[in-house]
């Protein structure tokens, strides 16, 4: 799986403080959001999920190799069951970037990877009880989803009595439409702090934001 805009955006956004001590990462693919976490915090848990075999190998073979190997680890499971086994623990992160899709999947261009990550797709109504169950009462939810599917998203959160502390939109280009949400949820009731991201000034040439917030990540940018 390549790394995408969605999961750097994720791991590098999603605030984290010196009382985060646990954090579960739902749909881990092959690590990204994990790693990114465990190079951000000082957390003594990083917990991994992912339903993909090969994805599955693949972070964990990533996890093993990297500095912090000692702090993550990666179940190979769906979330449903997951949360079954697991509801005696709490944690006080909870990451997703969850498989999301606006094409048309009966569309022949349509790759095989793409069909396989919606027969593995994780109903947002799921994801987002299953991580209520989970989460520490001053847990946080952090999700990126597409912009359209905000509204449902915060819908669905506060059926689960989790509600927005920040919101911020992405856009590509100050020109663009917002196609990203990134949503921080928790159990407190708050006034939410609302801004937008713009990714790029034009094509490859970043803007301070972004550049600031990625940086750290990558040998060359």
């Amino acid at each position: 799986m390549k790394i995408g805009t969605d999961g750097v955006l994720l791991g590098a956004w999603t605030p984290v403080d010196k009382n985060v001590f646990s954090i579960l990462d739902i749909g881990t693919g092959t690590g990204l959001i994990s790693l990114m976490l465990a190079q951000r915090s000082y957390a003594d848990l990083i917990d991994a999920l992912e339903i993909d075999e090969n994805a599955y190998e693949q972070a964990v073979e990533n996890f093993e190799n990297s500095p912090w190997g000692d702090r993550l680890y990666c179940y190979h499971a769906g979330f449903d069951e997951f949360v079954e086994e697991m509801q005696d623990e709490k944690y006080d992160l909870i990451v997703s970037n969850p498989p999301f899709y606006n094409s048309n999947l009966s569309d022949k261009k349509t790759s095989s990877r793409e069909i396989a990550r919606f027969q593995d797709a994780l109903p947002f109504e799921e994801l987002i009880s299953g991580a209520a169950k989970l989460l520490s009462e001053e847990g946080k939810l952090s999700l990126i989803v597409p912009a359209d599917e905000e509204s449902k998203i915060l819908e669905l959160a506060k059926v689960c009595n989790l509600y927005p502390s920040k919101i911020t939109r992405v856009k590509g280009t100050p020109t663009s439409e917002i196609k990203r949400s990134l949503i921080l949820l928790s159990f407190q009731q708050k006034e939410t702090i609302q801004d937008i991201l713009i990714l790029e000034e034009s094509r490859h040439h970043y803007t301070k934001e972004y550049h600031k917030m990625v940086e750290p990540f990558y040998l060359k940018l």
